[in-house]
């Protein structure tokens, strides 16, 4: 019956092409440009149930919070509960940060996104000659403990998710933020947030590392053991692809390379001891949504897949909570354009609805003026209230994942996941993720993916609205956000007090712990709570590490 149904399907579709398409080409030719998703992936004209002759429904899709999750990790979706609104925010000194994190929260606002300068993201103190011109210009300045409590003043973190973009000071900087909550009386086994902590994707792709490559993984998998005695709630990894698809990455590249770090990590916990189900469930990840809108949309779905499929099968994770993949995303600031920046508004709202259609748990919008600079408090606001209207105005909120059964979607998603599959393949054959990024392997597959993007650019295969098509000379700029110097200032004032006035024998008794620990088998986690309990700054504590474990140098692609 079915394969009767199948066939009357394909005589129907062929039937079309020959009485009613041919003609309709033959009288008015398509437009002379290659249909390929912004990946570069060819798009047919048109997809029908034969595209999906493969497609099992139990197996492939399932219903909402069913095994493998396709269609979403909650039953109900949005209808219960909406995703978080997160805008990422940081810059200047910790007041100002708080002053732009109280504003938010004001606003509507239900969780907060950190962001550090420079310095703070390479373990550096303002005084360092590579922090000259750096401090509080990208994000806040963050030194030490002080500072993480005037970012935080007034701030209950008991109260509220928090999720922290950074990376290799990560545990450094998770440390001041327990302390903080300790002097503020929280308990640690109920506090809720995210550190992204991915060390992976810095080596692939962004390139803020401090410490080799396995070094770095001992940082990770202590903090795994730690939470999961310790801070229960926290999620300890966000595994992010949203910087591995900034630096030019196909939709493909992004979603596989992010999935197998995020295997990586999960192989480093249980290989330290660890059983999986005890770490694997505060696992979070984070992705890019670009203006691809149903390429996005499918690698989401994919994404939940694949991850249900690689707990469950490859690592025999039995709580379901190990299965079920929970990420964040991030619209894409590659895509927003110095040129006609109003035009990024427009980008931002499709972005972000195929977020929320791909099922997303928490969502940050860019700003329209991020491709000149830090968005203004005006401009924050515009992009968390694009959020806001998609939650209580566009009607998508209502069903859950309502493009599922979409020919062209289901046929990119089943496309996305077998694609991911041959990744994963690849890189299995190469002694896994730490071994392919010390032989440049997913650093080479990007810089080749970005550099067929650019060329498509020049050659107009690709429109950018502004820039290559449809520009105009005279472009209005928004108001923007200037930091100037003054924060360097404070923060070098604040540092020397610091040192003054702290107990200096306190410090160093703690560094040199820490040294130990990095050089035994203790947990770097403890050790580094006590240098902060002791004001100790980041610097000095990555400095220590520094000193055992030396710094990471790439070897150039050739």
């Amino acid at each position: 019956m079915a394969a009767a149904m199948k066939g009357a399907a394909r005589t129907e579709r062929q039937r079309w092409e020959r009485e009613v398409l041919e003609p309709a080409i033959e009288k008015s030719p398509e437009r002379p440009v290659p249909f390929t998703t912004i990946s570069g992936r060819p798009v047919e004209r048109l997809y029908s149930p034969e595209d999906l002759e493969a497609l099992d429904y139990s197996r492939d899709l399932n219903h909402p919070g069913l095994y493998p999750y396709t269609r979403g990790i909650h039953p109900s979706g949005y209808r219960g509960k909406l995703w978080t609104m997160r805008q990422f925010a940081g810059f200047g000194t910790p007041e100002e940060t708080n002053e732009r994190y109280k504003a938010l929260l004001n606003a509507g606002g239900t969780g907060l996104s950190v962001a550090f300068d420079l310095p703070t993201l390479m373990g550096r103190d303002p005084d360092h000659e590579l922090s000259l011109g750096e401090v509080g210009k990208c994000g806040v300045s963050i030194v030490s403990l002080a500072d993480m409590e005037r970012l935080f003043d007034g701030i209950s973190l008991g109260g509220i998710t928090t999720s922290m973009t950074i990376n290799s000071p990560a545990a450094m900087i998770f440390a001041m933020y327990l302390v903080v909550a300790e002097k503020q009386g929280a308990d640690w086994r109920t506090l809720s947030g995210t550190i992204q902590n991915d060390i992976l994707k810095e080596f692939i792709a962004q390139k803020e590392y401090i410490y080799p490559p396995r070094e770095s993984m001992r940082l990770i998998t202590d903090i795994f053991t730690f939470c999961a005695r310790e801070v229960p709630r926290w999620n300890t990894v966000s595994v992010s692809g949203y910087h591995i698809r900034e630096a030019g990455s196909t939709a493909l590249q992004e979603l596989a390379f992010t999935l197998r770090d995020g295997i990586e990590y999960v192989q480093y916990g249980i290989d330290a001891g660890l059983d999986v189900d005890d770490f694997a469930p505060r696992l979070s990840f984070f992705f890019n949504s670009h203006s691809d809108f149903f390429e996005e949309i499918a690698k989401f779905r994919a994404a939940r897949k694949l991850w249900a499929e690689v707990m469950r099968e490859r690592f025999g994770a039995r709580d379901e909570r190990s299965w079920k993949l929970r990420f964040h995303t991030q619209t894409a600031g590659v895509s927003l354009t110095a040129q006609q920046p109003y035009n990024n508004v427009v980008r931002t709202a499709i972005q972000a609805l195929a977020a929320v259609l791909g099922g997303t748990n928490s969502l940050h919008t860019n700003s329209l003026d991020e491709a000149l600079a830090l968005p203004t408090e005006q401009a924050a606001t515009l992009a968390l209230r694009t959020q806001q209207v998609i939650a209580h105005e566009s009607g998508v909120t209502n069903v859950v994942d309502p493009l599922g059964g979409s020919y062209f979607l289901e046929r990119l998603t089943l496309d996305m996941e077998r694609g991911a599959k041959e990744y994963f393949s690849t890189i299995d054959g190469m002694g896994g993720m730490v071994a392919a990024i010390e032989r440049g392997y997913p650093q080479r597959e990007i810089a080749e993916a970005s550099y067929t993007f650019q060329q498509a650019v020049e050659k107009r295969e690709k429109v950018i609205v502004g820039v290559n098509a449809f520009a105009q000379k005279d472009d209005p700029l928004p108001p923007i956000l200037y930091i100037d110097d003054s924060t360097a200032e404070i923060q070098l004032r604040r540092l020397e007090e610091l040192r003054r006035t702290r107990n200096g024998d306190a410090v160093v008794a703690s560094l040199d712990n820490l040294r130990e620990t990095a050089r035994g088998t203790g947990n770097t986690m403890d050790a580094l709570l006590n240098c902060v309990r002791a004001y100790a700054t980041v610097g000095e504590m990555c400095d220590a590490l520094r000193e055992v474990w030396g710094e990471y140098e790439e070897v150039p692609l050739i």
